[in-house]
């Protein structure tokens, strides 16, 4: 079996801030909505959402 170094962990738990995740997701989301052309979508579900909020 290989020999694996121990992972490293930020913070003692071993979790990141969620303002640290979501910067880390907010570039790949905005490439795939470019990509795929989904903003067209998103706008159809915030709307339908809103609908159902009844706003």
């Amino acid at each position: 079996m290989a020999y694996t170094a121990p992972r490293s962990t930020t913070s003692p738990s071993g979790r990141r801030h969620p303002l640290v995740a979501t910067a880390m997701v907010l570039p790949l989301a905005a490439l795939l909505v470019v990509v795929f052309g989904g903003w067209e979508a998103v706008v159809t579900q915030a709307s339908s959402v809103g609908v159902l909020l009844g706003r």
